[in-house]
């Protein structure tokens, strides 16, 4: 069948959600106005480990307007079923109010219900617990660690003995917390043995799943809904334990409960990206080419689940070279679990392998790009499969050229502006962006209007407005003309909204149930007799603006609406689907990025400024140029918090976190934002998805913080191997 005009994909269009959200229309999960709602609010445990001897909820109960206080002591036993197919870790995952134990500092060991969220939050804090205290495990260096994952080519230890310079560095990246915009929040409802939860997620289907699973009910009985999301970066890619509590606190009240964490409490409620201990040793001959790598990773977990990312395959394929191990331990502390946090595993890789290899130059006196372009693999060799695309040198070319790379001093602190030492700085990125099975509905009515519905989310992409996209080119109707609907899990299920999968695999069921509808209309009309399309060939007919019609005749052709409404059809409908990729994979599928950054540094207070940044992208199709600019942004914002900001403090006697607030844990403002773009380049990769695209949520956030130091290390001579580079490891 002829390819569809695209009049839509490709152009930079504005968010067709952008009104509702500036006008204040769109709700989120705690602005749903459900009749009869009561407020939640939770109790947190004051200490880090240990066992709850005594819970006085006497004061609390009496307080005006608390309808209920809800413990160990007198919830209910929940079945807490196993699903493998949601969103657990392995491990045994926290049953809230299932027993005294306390596992992590600010674990919920009580909630109080109120008719008011002023009552509430008094009564809970005059509920009174005692404990007895253990001493926590929170110092990711003191701590036993799980056995490693390995990973092994060649011989690493003889590459390294016989190399002919050797680098032996560990670097330390610290903690990193979400923080986004909008706090985690969710109202739940029975209506008799049916739940409703109105949740900030990002994984409709795995929170549907979850508490179908914790209260043992049938997956028709819960629907979880949420149409928006304010921001997530990854913390809302499981079901928490907040969101057990509203559903348990709603059933024994028998009451809708609105429950939403507070600030503070999400450094505890929900995840983090964990901290990280990792050692590279890198050996390569005298023109730099590698010939050996030891990875030794250490990373926190918590002690009642087991959290992994993709911290390896950078190191097994992003340079060619002939001997790598890795040794990847996880180590049990007294936390709450981590999660995945934007470029997971990915960017914290990139920050040690890209440092390392910046360091190698230097050692070398080769420039860093040039380093990078000698050890560019032919294949994959952690697998041995081609690259479905792999454009890192077209990358490090365009954005040598526009940022001025030739003008770098490759002589560490010999670049001065005025007080301010200037440097440059380059590190690639590379990101797996997942694919999974997808579903998606599209009913295209008898006025000629369409109705595309899918359980995914959008935490701030834009999933509304490129997935409009890809349905109105397919459908060959206006952007106008296409309503879609998202977040609910009545709706065809999706995979979770990270892991930069949304477009290939969503954007995929979508077009397939699009494609579908579009030529049963061609179909209709050919075969119809009353039609001008009667007895065209079906791969000859195009539909645009509504109107079908013969490739290269406009002329000759209907709308919608008159085929319907002759044919007295009141819509056609189809089930769309994305079966995953190929399986097995028969090519290595990767974003790849450049980024570039340039940095002052005050050479006496060892204050850092970021000037400028470019990000170059190697990232198949873009659907969306104007959302792809707000995802490299963000995520080059994202990088300098990394950077330069952002550490997650843990007080290590009770395992307190010491800066819960956004005015101790701080992230990036305007100010600290400087000239920020990016470039695309051309292209496609239709490796195993429809549309040719790659994820570009994560890929633009790996490299930038390497960038950076990078680039500080060419401002100051300084090394600093620490996350976050802070002025006194400058002075």
């Amino acid at each position: 069948m002829s390819p569809q005009p695209q009049a839509a994909v490709g152009a930079p269009l504005s968010r067709v959600d952008g009104r509702l959200k500036v006008t204040g229309k769109a709700l989120y999960a705690a602005e749903e106005d459900i009749d009869g709602a009561v407020h939640a609010v939770i109790v947190d445990a004051a200490i880090g480990r240990g066992r709850i001897t005594s819970i006085d909820t006497g004061a609390a109960e009496a307080h005006s307007g608390v309808l209920r206080v809800i413990s160990h002591r007198n919830a209910p036993k929940l079945p807490y079923r196993d699903n493998p197919g949601s969103n657990n870790l392995p491990g045994r995952r926290l049953r809230v109010f299932q027993d005294d134990k306390v596992l992590f500092h600010g674990q919920p060991v009580a909630v109080v219900v109120a008719t008011t969220l002023e009552a509430a939050q008094h009564g809970a804090s005059l509920v009174k617990v005692d404990y007895d205290a253990e001493q926590p495990s929170t110092d990711l260096h003191e701590a036993e660690p799980d056995k490693p994952t390995n990973y092994a080519r060649g011989d690493a230890e003889a590459g390294l003995r016989s190399s002919a310079v050797r680098l032996d560095v560990t670097y330390e990246l610290a903690r990193n917390h979400h923080n986004p915009m909008e706090p985690h929040a969710t109202i739940a409802r029975w209506d008799g043995d049916r739940l409703t939860v109105w949740d900030k997620t990002q994984w409709v289907m795995g929170t549907h799943d979850e508490l179908a699973a914790v209260f043992d009910l049938p997956a028709e009985a819960v629907r979880v809904i949420n149409p928006f999301v304010g921001g997530g970066f990854g913390s809302g890619l499981r079901c928490w334990p907040h969101t057990v509590v509203a559903s348990v606190a709603a059933r024994e009240t028998g009451r809708p409960v609105k429950l939403v964490l507070s600030r503070r409490q999400m450094y505890f409620g929900t995840g983090f990206r964990p901290s990280y201990a990792y050692r590279l040793r890198l050996g390569s001959d005298r023109r730099g080419r590698l010939s050996a790598a030891v990875h030794d990773i250490d990373a926190e977990t918590s002690s009642y689940e087991t959290f992994t990312e993709a911290v390896m395959p950078a190191g097994q394929m992003l340079y060619s070279m002939p001997d790598v191990s890795q040794a990847y331990r996880t180590v049990p502390l007294d936390v709450n679990t981590p999660i995945w946090m934007r470029g997971p595993g990915f960017a914290s890789a990139s920050f040690v392998i890209e440092s390392a290899m910046d360091e190698l130059a230097h050692e070398l006196g080769l420039d860093p790009i040039e380093l990078r372009r000698r050890n560019e693999p032919n294949e994959d060799e952690s697998n041995n499969l081609p690259f479905s695309t792999r454009r890192l040198r077209e990358c490090y070319t365009v954005g040598a050229r526009e940022f001025g790379w030739h003008r770098r001093s490759p002589e560490p602190r010999s670049t001065r502006d005025g007080d301010w030492l200037i440097g440059l700085g380059m590190a690639a990125g590379v990101y797996d962006p997942a694919r999974s099975p997808a579903q998606a509905r599209a009913r295209l009515a008898a006025e000629g209007t369409a109705v595309v519905e899918t359980a995914a989310s959008d935490m701030g992409p834009g999933t509304y407005t490129s997935q409009t996209q890809v349905a109105a080119d397919a459908l060959g109707l206006t952007m106008r003309t296409v309503t879609l609907r998202l977040g609910d899990s009545r709706f065809p299920p999706t995979p979770p909204h990270g892991g930069s999968q949304t477009m290939a695999s969503v954007g995929s069921a979508v077009v397939d149930a699009c494609d579908q509808v579009r030529r049963q209309a061609i179909r209709l009309a050919v075969e119809d007799r009353e039609s001008p399309l009667y007895g065209v060939d079906a791969d000859d007919v195009v539909v645009r603006g509504g109107r079908l019609h013969v490739r290269g005749n406009p002329a000759r052709g209907e709308t919608y609406r008159s085929l319907l409404a002759r044919n007295d059809r009141s819509h056609l409908e189809a089930l769309g689907s994305y079966n995953g990729p190929p399986n097995p994979a028969w090519r290595s599928y990767f974003a790849y990025n450049a980024t570039f950054a340039e940095v002052a540094v005050d050479a006496t207070l060892g204050l850092v400024r970021v000037r400028r940044m470019l990000g170059v992208y190697d990232a198949g199709r873009i659907i969306s140029p104007k959302l792809a600019d707000s995802q490299a942004i963000g995520g080059i914002v994202g990088g300098i918090g990394t950077a330069l900001l952002e550490h997650t403090v843990t007080d290590h006697r009770d395992g307190r976190i010491v800066n819960a607030n956004l005015a101790d844990y701080l992230v990036p403002v305007n100010a600290d934002v400087p000239e920020v773009r990016a470039i695309y380049l051309d292209g496609e990769d239709n490796d195993g998805n429809a549309l040719g695209v790659k994820g570009l949520g994560e890929v633009v956030q790996v490299g930038v913080a390497a960038a950076i130091g990078n680039a500080v290390f060419n401002a100051t001579g300084r090394r600093v191997r620490e996350l976050p580079i802070t002025a006194e490891a400058l002075l």
